[in-house]
């Protein structure tokens, strides 16, 4: 008969087949309760799981009574999403536990369409979203989310967040026609984008996903100066233009002292709408190398599919219009994989020390 220590240890060894960690790696809670007939264990992760637990569960059983030859074995697993630690001197925000800034360092490799999906997928499995529409001069979210709602305030001095397809959302775009030009001079620009995220009545976030605009400019550096951002994540396409510009927006973030969780290669391969042939047009491995090159993990890849730009012009992101496609299923695995990665980070525990004030009498 194993003892609760090592079935403890047989449950840490275990991999989380969608996200390639161990439980160990994820720092997951572990109870074992047990005797020499029944066997019962909780796990708690770091990451939510509601579209996956039956086949987490399952697994788990079939390896415990492999391992202990009881058939009396139970295993509960729920997510405990904790916040986690941001850049020093940043408080983090209250109603927000986590930050996730999606970057690419360059325009047109699909950014926002993987941002808005990445958001919906953690959203599919359980968790609190939000996404923050940091492009003010081309805010797209709207589109993309089927919305041109016009954010309300009850009391003059806050906004409410839109609400579309069980996401909360902020955007410059629902506050002016899509058409207008933002003529906007850098300090205004990072003054709305600091409005727009600590003036917006977020309900409760285990996550905002932060679309930030091409580039390392204004933005990026309000960004990393004053919001309590918990990891980054890059976007690139294979194409060598595309990874150089990526290769700055990863180090940018290391310099400002924000965790990478990981790159996504975005338009990995071309698949054709009449044969399904699929081939490596803009290039092949480049989101690989340069995963290696600066020791990140590489989170997965999408193809470039018509249907990922028809679902995000009409509205409706490829998530929640083909929710059980193949291409659904690989935004579900790498938002699962950044979820995983940033709960293996260190916990926030500045909520737990008491403000000190010193009074003269």
């Amino acid at each position: 008969m194993l003892n609760p220590s090592q079935i403890e240890k047989i449950v840490n060894e275990y991999q989380d087949p969608s996200t390639l960690m161990t439980f160990a790696d994820s720092k997951a809670k572990i109870k074992v309760n047990h005797d020499e007939q029944k066997l019962s264990v909780e796990i708690s992760l770091g990451y939510p799981i509601k579209g996956y637990v039956d086949v987490l569960q399952s697994e788990l059983v079939a390896l415990l009574k492999q391992e202990t030859q009881l058939d009396d074995i139970t295993v509960t697993i729920k997510s405990n999403i904790l916040k986690h630690k941001v850049q020093q001197g940043i408080p983090a925000l209250e109603n927000i536990k986590n930050i996730i800034a999606v970057a690419s360092g360059k325009g047109g490799v699909g950014k926002s369409t993987t941002a808005v999906n990445l958001a919906l997928a953690l959203a599919a499995d359980g968790a609190q979203v939000g996404i923050l529409d940091a492009d003010i001069y081309g805010p797209s979210q709207p589109r993309m989310l089927g919305t041109n709602q016009r954010p309300e305030s009850a009391d003059g001095k806050s906004i409410e967040p839109v609400e579309s397809f069980g996401i909360q959302s902020m955007s410059m775009g629902f506050l002016i026609e899509e058409e207008e030009p933002m003529i906007w001079r850098g300090p205004m620009v990072t003054q709305a984008l600091q409005q727009m995220l600590g003036d917006t009545n977020w309900k409760e976030l285990d996550y905002l996903v932060i679309d930030l605009p091409p580039g390392t400019g204004d933005i990026q550096l309000t960004l990393s100066q004053k919001v309590p951002v918990s990891g980054a994540v890059i976007i690139t396409t294979p194409q060598d233009i595309s990874l150089l510009d990526a290769r700055k927006a990863l180090k940018m973030f290391e310099k400002v002292n924000v965790p990478v969780l990981g790159i996504v290669e975005n338009m990995s391969t071309h698949i054709c709408s009449q044969c399904g042939h699929e081939e490596h047009i803009f290039g092949a491995g480049g989101g690989d190398r340069m995963a290696q090159q600066y020791n990140v993990d590489m989170l997965g890849s999408i193809p470039l599919d018509i249907k990922i730009r028809e679902g995000a012009d009409g509205g409706h992101p490829t998530v929640v219009s083909d929710p059980d496609g193949d291409i659904a299923l690989s935004y579900r695995t790498i938002a699962r994989r950044i979820a995983a990665h940033l709960a293996k980070q260190g916990k926030d525990y500045s909520a737990a020390f008491p403000n000190i004030v010193i009074k003269n009498d």
